[in-house]
């Protein structure tokens, strides 16, 4: 990496830093801690969702599968658009208004406990429990992308590439809690679309035009232009079906908690769907080039990299297709632009990073220590635990992270999954149907979980070659409905319902 690339790199980590501890001030009780004191404009607030969304999958993992199996992987992109778009029509203000009315829940096992009158606390237990075994995973695939970000860009080995992005991220998320994460996010957020843009359009370019791209591609594989050669089915629906999971997504639910008013959300939903749209549209064609470049490419470009390359069926490609993204960022733009394009990927890795560990402590603070051990605990207790609980949940997802081979869509798709199958369907019913009732609520998401757990180990393959999300999601949904009839919800369930209806409607 050349000196400039280095230093525009540096300023940027310094930059996030400067956020947290600018943060750290404002950061006063729990409640600025989790959710910022219900502040977030509808700018920042909608760039914050789609970079905590996105993550370093939308710069590496999509890019690296479009580079190795073609147009076929889009259906993923267009699952993705969909859920993002209808999660913002339905769900953002609901949510919103809702969580203000029960009782003004601060975190997604918060709610829940207060909209079903959950007095046993067990609702929130298990809602806890799920978020900290998913987010792990879901952490531990950011960091995998950092990690291989660092190693390609400075040279270093996998293991100390993964340990200095993990002292970044937690550096400031320790520090200013969601204040920090959601302007980091807003800048993180800017930084992706723009490098998204400008990547495939320079790469395009260096090809000949769009017309010389889809030729040299076609020429490699012509099923790599095909969305549905080759592609069954349930490949086609699994894809699809990632769109399910944002309904359960804590955070990006989260920040529909967080804005400061409900007539923010339709402003928000445009800038998140634009944002997304062109995002995921950059992405595909970032991996669709990637493969012509590369496969005419003189080898020699990428050895200073440390980027290696294979043979595979007659056709030079890279090792590890997940890396499309940062070989063009320094073959194609002089030092400078490549250090904003690599703190690009970066921003996209640790603003994703940041939301997990933050809904995870978020967890360990309000829903165990609180819930639990200190119902008195103090403002700057809870805080505190929080940020303890960051820097150790960090550790327990740097510690999987350390196998080199791991790929970031297989632990996203994980994740996802989890998250999606768990609590899409409880969230989706707490705001639309006043039946719904605690135990439906608590067996729906054990059964998700458990499913996607199962489904994902046991299941997958054959017949059963479907993404585990939407089974879980379907059999959530079910015993939720019939466990929810068989009871009866008390009057202040109905009671709070209909105000969050009113409220809606005014």
């Amino acid at each position: 990496m050349s000196l400039p690339t280095l230093i525009t790199f540096l300023i940027y980590l310094i930059g996030m830093l400067f956020i947290g501890i600018t943060m750290y001030r404002r950061t006063q009780n729990l409640s600025d801690f989790v959710l910022g004191g219900r502040s977030l404009g509808p700018y920042v607030g909608a760039l914050s969702a789609g970079a905590s969304d996105m993550s370093g999958w939308l710069l590496l993992g999509l890019p690296g599968a479009i580079y190795l199996s073609g147009l076929s992987e889009a259906w993923i992109a267009i699952g993705l658009a969909t859920g993002a778009y209808l999660n913002w029509q339905f769900i953002a203000k609901r949510l919103r208004i809702y969580t203000e009315v029960a009782s003004d829940s601060i975190t997604i096992p918060d709610f829940l406990e207060n909209r079903f009158k959950d007095n046993s606390r067990l609702l929130r237990v298990i809602s806890a429990l799920v978020i900290l075994l998913f987010f792990t995973f879901y952490t531990s695939s950011g960091m995998v992308a950092g990690a291989k970000l660092f190693e390609a860009s400075f040279g270093l080995s996998y293991q100390t590439a993964l340990w200095i992005g993990v002292v970044v991220v937690v550096s400031y998320t320790f520090l200013g809690g969601f204040l920090a994460v959601v302007w980091t996010d807003f800048i993180q957020g800017t930084l992706m679309l723009l490098a998204l843009i400008i990547v495939p359009l320079v790469a395009i370019n260096q090809l000949g035009g769009w017309t010389e791209t889809v030729q040299a591609v076609g020429s490699i594989n012509p099923e790599h232009l095909n969305m549905v050669k080759g592609v069954g089915i349930m490949a086609i629906i699994s894809s699809l079906a990632w769109g399910l999971g944002y309904v359960g997504q804590p955070h990006i639910i989260v920040r529909f908690m967080a804005l400061r008013s409900p007539s923010d959300v339709p402003k928000a939903r445009l800038v998140g769907t634009t944002w997304m749209i062109l995002g995921l549209y950059g992405a595909i064609v970032t991996g669709f080039a990637g493969l012509a470049y590369v496969s005419s490419a003189d080898p020699a470009l990428f050895v200073p990299l440390g980027l290696e390359i294979i043979t595979e069926n007659g056709v030079q490609m890279l090792a590890d297709p997940e890396k499309i993204f940062i070989a063009f960022t320094q073959i194609l733009f002089n030092p400078i632009v490549a250090g904003l394009l690599l703190a690009a990927i970066l921003s996209a890795i640790m603003s994703t990073i940041d939301s997990q560990l933050l809904v995870s402590s978020s967890a360990v603070a309000e829903d165990f220590y609180k819930g639990f051990f200190r119902r008195n605990a103090t403002n700057r207790e809870l805080v505190w635990t929080g940020r303890i609980a960051t820097i150790a949940i960090a550790l327990i997802a740097a510690l999987i992270a350390m196998n080199p081979d791991s790929t970031v869509l297989k632990l996203v798709s994980y994740a996802w999954a989890g998250f999606g199958a768990s609590f899409g369907p409880i969230i989706l019913l707490s705001l639309f149907w006043k039946g719904v009732t605690r135990n439906g609520a608590l067996v729906g998401i054990i059964i998700g979980a458990v499913t996607v757990i199962i489904w994902g180990k046991y299941l997958s393959g054959g017949i059963f070659d479907l993404y585990e999300i939407l089974p879980g999601f379907i059999f959530n949904l079910i015993a939720t409905i019939i466990i929810s009839l068989l009871g009866k919800p008390n009057p202040e369930i109905v009671a709070e319902f209909e105000e969050t209806q009113r409220r809606l409607h005014e």
